[in-house]
């Protein structure tokens, strides 16, 4: 009767939970947030093998393709009917109302084996954008012509060292601190990458470029060309990619107007904003430094030092916080599947609160041991490969197909049961295929050339 008449008043939605107030506006807020994120420095790099056509038709097709199977997913939010049907909270619940268990786990298995890496990937990045500040400080101190090259190592292990730390926050929605000024300092590095690639343009001096990309020559094969187009699909990829919070967004939507109608609105301005912004990135990065744009745009600069070291910082700062964000979930849902297997062990349930100052905490034992453990486990794996654009891009490509094109086509044609073996379905088969063989080549080239460095570098001892 409580509920019932809450209802009535409008003070809770129809699941019983809080009014949502959200609207397209918020949700394109939020979209814009989440993309503009370490992806976006290895987009210069990305348009810098591609080049000025390709480059550009890729990131306009990316977006075409992302407007349109995030449209898709946006009637999905809910089960049966898009408009008054039972909400799906999550991804995964979409997957399993729409589609059963099987895909329910495959889904599962993709998406937590990219947040997982995604904690590498963030590692990575921090520990670059260290040694680039203190790189800038040396050439600003010896002069540009000194060695200055640095192990990231050190730097990693202080950056694993605080997030074994933060990670013992036990509730994610602890959490809106520190995802906010994550998402503050996101905006930050982006324009200050920008601007400094503006500023060698305006100068005059800005490199060549080419229509078709980094040229082949002494420096560079054929055969390294197109691995090096292969792997920055899987940049652009990467950086085009919300799949994993696009039902956490609609979640906040009011249900009137309904939340689909609102969502592909905010999808359509969110990735149109994102797409300027990109090919400005991009562009501008690859017009500063032609065949020699460096992996991580800001990386390329030393002056003036004091804005080099504060983008840098703010990148360091994002992925502090954007570190928690992507691995809360994946240690929830290990302890949820500890806490089913093992119910009644105090050694995984047990909380134990302490209080540090005037702070009240809870303790958990497994929480303490099985999240330090993840957090060790990936930075090693960081110290053994710190390769900042073909982890990228491999992140981006296991991601891209079954999150973005993959599973939201297969729900549709299931909720509008589009028969098998029609022009509509096939042309559906058709899209999901042809993304497929982008994913495959994007993780050729960033499992390729993660296997060339590999080789030229000693494990444990790369030094930038």
């Amino acid at each position: 009767m409580v509920i019932t008449r809450a209802l009535m008043e409008g003070e809770i939605d129809d699941d019983g939970r809080a009014k949502r107030t959200g609207n397209s506006l918020t949700a394109t807020t939020h979209i814009i947030t989440v993309v503009i994120g370490a992806g976006v420095l290895a987009l210069a790099y990305a348009m810098a093998q591609l080049g000025w056509i390709a480059g550009i038709a890729t990131m306009l097709a990316f977006a075409v393709i992302s407007t349109f199977t995030y449209n898709l997913v946006a009637d999905c939010y809910r089960f049966p009917d898009p408009v008054t049907g039972k909400r799906n909270y999550t991804y995964m619940q979409a997957v399993k109302a729409y589609l059963g268990g099987t895909m329910y786990v495959f889904c599962g298995l993709v998406q937590y084996t990219k947040l997982a890496g995604i904690t590498v990937g963030y590692t990575i990045t921090s520990a670059t954008s260290l040694v680039a500040i203190k790189k800038a400080i040396c050439f600003h101190k010896e002069g540009h012509q000194s060695y200055c090259k640095f192990s990231n190592n050190p730097f990693m292990i202080g950056f694993g060292i605080l997030q074994i730390f933060l990670s013992q926050i036990p509730n994610f929605h602890e959490l809106t601190w520190l995802s906010t000024i994550a998402a503050i300092t996101s905006f930050g590095y982006a324009f200050i990458a920008s601007g400094l690639s503006l500023s060698l343009i305006v100068s005059g001096k800005g490199q060549p470029t080419s229509i078709t990309g980094t040229s082949i020559g002494p420096e560079l094969s054929a055969e390294d060309k197109v691995w090096r187009v292969f792997s920055s699909l899987g940049n652009i990829a990467l950086a085009a990619n919300y799949s994993t919070v696009i039902f956490d967004i609609m979640d906040t939507l009011k249900s009137d107007p309904p939340e689909n109608k609102q969502m592909k609105k905010a999808n359509v301005m969110g990735v149109t904003a994102m797409t300027i912004l990109f090919l400005l990135c991009s562009g501008f990065g690859y017009a500063a430094f032609g065949d020699h744009t460096p992996g991580n745009i800001l990386t390329g600069f030393y002056e003036p030092f004091w804005l080099v070291a504060l983008g840098n910082t703010f990148v360091v700062i994002h992925m502090i916080g954007a570190y928690q964000v992507m691995a809360q979930p994946f240690y929830r849902i290990v302890e949820m599947g500890a806490n089913m297997v093992w119910p009644e062990s105090d050694f995984i349930n047990k909380e134990y609160p302490t209080k540090v100052g005037n702070i009240r905490i809870n303790f958990n034992l497994f929480r303490l041991v099985w999240r330090t453990i993840f957090v060790i486990l990936s930075t090693i794996l960081a110290m053994a490969m710190p390769f900042f654009n073909e982890i990228l891009s491999l992140l981006g490509a296991i991601g891209f197909w079954p999150l973005v094109v993959f599973f939201p086509i297969q729900m549709h044609i299931t909720q509008r049961q589009i028969k098998k073996r029609t022009l509509k379905w096939c042309m559906f088969q058709l899209l999901s295929f042809v993304c497929f063989l982008v994913t495959v080549t994007a993780i050729a080239g960033s499992v390729h050339g993660i296997s060339q460095d590999l080789h030229k570098y000693k494990l444990f001892s790369y030094r930038q």
